[in-house]
Formats: structure tokens, C-alpha cells, sequence
């Protein structure tokens, strides 16, 4: 008995020996097989999300569209018939360029800046319902829409010449309808409006004009308050002469005029001073120098 036993020990080598020699090249083929597959859906099985991207995983034989988890970066092993989609979850701009009709019929063309991201938090159900394609099948015709029912109530003028307080209501609008649509508007900008040549000299014209009236309107004003400046001004020089001309008279005329001629004897140059009844009854100065 302990012999069969050793027997069957030291068979078991050999017998896995020959069953290697008569199956190596099945193990080859299928070496080689998992080795090519591995190889052609490499990127289909090891995916890298990178910084600032989140992933989406479709399960074909799972139940479809994984909604309620975001896989978030780093590297993820996917089996090769499920499908992992990758999103940029940062802020984006794109440049768009859109027509209007102003509240009068005339066209007027915007180029537009619009800043946006998707929500992180339904990525899922963003890819579910929308899909990648999400810029313009939600945020480009949401705020074309938006602009053209706002600017619409607008002259040309009016978008042409104040055209931040629109965008702000724009803005305003366009988060309040697209974040409900699973994407984020940061902000859209106006960064340029085209109106037709003829429409935009007159604007302009009109508005040079109005320019050049508002300042002549200040220049009158300001001529008004420099006359009524100069009107209180000589009333108030009549008022002092009025008060001294009261306070005047002879006798101290003649005091003043002593005390002037005092101050002038100080000087050091050579004069003579004599006193006496001028005509008018003050001091006589010769200068000695003439």
C-alpha cells in the first residue's frame, strides 16, 4: 500500500510534464489571445481620470447609466464591455456669437463670452438625460433664448448704449432656468455689438451731441453762479465803502496824513520835510535827491 501511494506521488510530476508537452500550444494560443485582447482594449479597461475631471460609468450588462456615483480622478479598471466617460468638471469659456431683433425689427449682432460648468453632483443624470454634447444642447440655445426674449424689449439704442445692466438681468435670468438643467452658468458677458454702419454713426452723433449739450448746459450754469458770485461780491465792496465813506472826515483825513508822513521821515533817504499848511493842509516832503 505504501508503495501505490509513493507510485501515485512520483507520477503526478511526470503526468503533469506530458500533459504541459501535449497541451503547450493551447497554452500558448491562449496566452497570446488574453495578451492581444489586453492590449487592444487597454484603454477601454484602465482608465485615468485627470485633475479637474470626474467619470461617468455605463454598465451594458448592469443596469445602464451609474447615476448616483461620480468616480473621481486617479486610475479606475473598467471591464472592457462597460463604457466610463470622462467629463471636465472645471470652469469653461466658449466665445458664441448670436443675432437679435430689437423691440423695432433691427438686427443686432452680440458675440458673447460664456463661462460655465457642469454640476458634479448629477453627473450622472447629466450624462443620462443630455449626454456630453451638453454646451449646445442646454447652455448655448437656454441663453440665446433668454437674450433674445430680454433684448427684444430693447430699442437698438438702448442695447448699444447700456448694454452691462442687460447683461446683468441676463445673466440673472440664464442661471435661475439652466442650473435647473444640471449645468452651472458663472457668467455671460457681452464683449462686443454690431449694429448696422448707418444705425451706429447716428447713435454715435446722437450721442457726441448730447455730450456737447450737457457740457455747454454746465458752462451757462457755471457762467450763472460766477455773475452771482461777482453780484454778491460788489454789493458787498458798496456795503464797505458806504460804511466808510460814513466814518471819513476832515480832521481825521489830516490825522492820517501826519501819521503817513511820521513814517515816511523814518526812511533813509535824504529828504526834507517841512512843516506847514500845504494845500491841503498837511506836511511838504522835498526829496534832496532831485
Amino acid at each position: 500500500m505504501n508503495m501505490k501511494l509513493g507510485d501515485i506521488f512520483l507520477s503526478i510530476p511526470r503526468r503533469l510534464r506530458r500533459h504541459a508537452r501535449e497541451n503547450f500550444p493551447f497554452f500558448v494560443v491562449s496566452t497570446l489571445l488574453l495578451l492581444f485582447v489586453i492590449v487592444y482594449f487597454w484603454q477601454s479597461i484602465f482608465i485615468t481620470i485627470h485633475a479637474g475631471e470626474a467619470g461617468v460609468l455605463y454598465r451594458r450588462f448592469g443596469g445602464g447609466t451609474v447615476v448616483d456615483r461620480v468616480y473621481n480622478e486617479g486610475l479606475h479598471v473598467v471591464a472592457p464591455v462597460n463604457i466610463m466617460t470622462v467629463y471636465n468638471v472645471r470652469l469653461q469659456t466658449v466665445a458664441h456669437q448670436m443675432e437679435v431683433l430689437s423691440s423695432k425689427g433691427l438686427m443686432v449682432t452680440l458675440s458673447l463670452s460664456i463661462r460655465y460648468r457642469p454640476e458634479r453632483q448629477v453627473l450622472g443624470v447629466l450624462h443620462q438625460e443630455v449626454g456630453p454634447d451638453y454646451l449646445h444642447r442646454i447652455i448655448l440655445p437656454e441663453v440665446e433664448a433668454k437674450l433674445r426674449a430680454i433684448l427684444g424689449q430693447y430699442e437698438a439704442e438702448e442695447i448699444y448704449t447700456s448694454k452691462r445692466g442687460v447683461v446683468q438681468e441676463v445673466v440673472n435670468e440664464s442661471l435661475a432656468q439652466v442650473s435647473q438643467r444640471f449645468v452651472l452658468i458663472d457668467n455671460v458677458m457681452i464683449t462686443n455689438i454690431e449694429l448696422p454702419a448707418k444705425i451706429r454713426a447716428a447713435i454715435e452723433s446722437k450721442l457726441v451731441e448730447q455730450q456737447l449739450a450737457a457740457a455747454y448746459e454746465f458752462r451757462l450754469i457755471r457762467e450763472e453762479k460766477e455773475a452771482e458770485r461777482k453780484r454778491i461780491e460788489a454789493g458787498g465792496i458798496k456795503t464797505y465803502n458806504n460804511i466808510v465813506n460814513l466814518s471819513l472826515n476832515e480832521r481825521l483825513l489830516q490825522w492820517k496824513g501826519v501819521e503817513a508822513t511820521l513814517e515816511l521821515s523814518k526812511s533813509p533817504n535824504s529828504k526834507v520835510v517841512i512843516i506847514g499848511s500845504g494845500k491841503d493842509g498837511l506836511p511838504v516832503i522835498l526829496n534832496t535827491n532831485n
